[in-house]
């Protein structure tokens, strides 16, 4: 199980996924109606070129394609085909709300003349082979009962309980992933489980040598090196997809195929080994502090560099999420600090040195005050006291840099 919290302002949401049991039955129907909604989608998309060639040539008749409209070509089209009247209706209109927002949000990108690199491209087709089934049911397509979930069409699914919902599900998404595990993902309004206080705080710096470094040195988070250790397997799988990969424009052969799921399957143990390393951690991290100054790190700049390959198997920005969602959750103070010259500022004095310190020099020496530090162990203090919460020095003020917000 796993769960992944967002919120809106002051109402929340998090959802919280789960392993489905799927009988020989319930695996086709509910691949029968995927291949409805996989209809309804490409259908979407010619659509959606249909229109664009229509305006370009007849710019003075316009015409839209928006959900009103693809709901009455879907009406219609459920009136004139039994086929897809065999279906249920609740995610099949959930195809159409997702296709307009796709398209929706690629057309704000080109009005707002985005750069092509940052834009959202328009929606493409859905092949069979290549896209895995995924359905959406709103609150009036799904129901509970006896720890089972009852999908619109009569689908019965079994769900691995590993714990409780918290409230009434409004939403839910049926989903295979690429090792054909299915999932259960439900959404629910967000609750708060307090923790009792500790008063103890807690300043955290990523890194790369070392995921995570702390001010506390029991709760450094080493890099795990889970990729790395897995490299050979992975090598292996890639040569055996590049030995069986088709040729263009040729259907994928069964070597290939299965190839291409043994290194799924490898990438997704790799991923689960991180996954439950950062739980792990920002758990331990929650339960002792009540108060976080979290470095607002976005490593995204790291994939165009030589630490690209190690900056992805620390995951980073994974375990800085889940770090901010188990805060939320159990109602603890986390704030984001910026991470502008955090490793050139002392923690005791406030000051700032002249020059970036470079890579290589690890231990950061305050020239005011002669302060002694590892170079992420001073980053560490910085974050609590541009948080707010530890005085810079004799003087008591905090150190020049953009304030800290709070998360979420």
């Amino acid at each position: 199980m796993t769960t992944d919290a967002t919120t809106n302002g002051d109402a929340g949401h998090a959802r919280y996924t789960y392993r489905l049991r799927v009988s020989a039955g319930a695996r086709a129907a509910l691949e029968a109606e995927w291949d409805r909604c996989r209809w309804i989608w490409n259908e979407c998309v010619a659509k959606s070129k249909a229109v664009y060639l229509h305006n370009k040539v007849r710019s003075e008749d316009k015409v839209t394609c928006g959900p009103a409209q693809l709901d009455k070509m879907l009406t219609e089209a459920r009136r004139v085909t039994p086929w897809l009247a065999q279906g249920a209706s609740v995610p099949q209109q959930q195809v159409i709300r997702d296709f307009a927002k796709s398209r929706a949000k690629a057309l704000k990108d080109v009005k707002a003349r985005l750069p092509m690199r940052q834009r959202a491209g328009m929606p493409r087709w859905k092949k069979k082979r290549e896209t895995e089934p995924s359905l959406n049911y709103t609150q009036r397509g799904f129901r509970l009962k006896d720890g089972r979930l009852y999908l619109a069409g009569g689908i019965v699914l079994t769900v691995v309980w590993s714990r409780q919902l918290p409230k009434q599900p409004s939403s839910v998404r049926v989903y295979r992933d690429s090792i054909g595990h299915w999932y259960a993902s439900f959404v629910t309004a967000t609750t708060t489980d307090h923790l009792p206080e500790t008063g103890r705080m807690i300043g955290i710096d990523w890194g790369v040598r070392e995921t995570a470094t702390t001010t506390s040195d029991d709760h450094d988070l080493p890099h795990t090196q889970h990729g790395k250790k897995a490299q050979t397997k992975l090598s292996r799988y890639d040569r055996m997809m590049a030995r069986r990969g088709p040729a263009k424009g040729q259907a994928a052969s069964k070597g290939y195929r299965e190839a291409k799921k043994l290194r799924a399957k490898a990438y997704a143990k790799v991923a689960g080994q991180r996954q439950d390393a950062g739980r792990k951690w920002a758990k331990s991290v929650v339960c002792d502090h009540d108060r976080i100054a979290v470095e607002d790190f976005r490593p995204k700049f790291l994939a165009k560099t030589t630490m690209a390959k190690k900056a992805a198997d620390a995951a980073t920005s994974a375990t800085k999420r889940t770090l901010i969602e188990m805060g939320r959750k159990h109602g603890r103070d986390v704030r984001l600090v910026h991470p502008a010259h955090t490793t050139m500022e002392c923690a005791d004095y406030g000051v700032r040195t002249k020059h970036a310190l470079p890579l290589s020099e690890r231990t950061y020496t305050c020239t005011r005050c002669g302060a002694v530090r590892p170079r992420y162990k001073n980053s560490a203090f910085v974050m609590l006291v541009r948080a707010g919460w530890s005085p810079a020095g004799a003087e008591g003020v905090r150190p020049s840099g953009p304030l800290a917000r709070k998360a979420g």
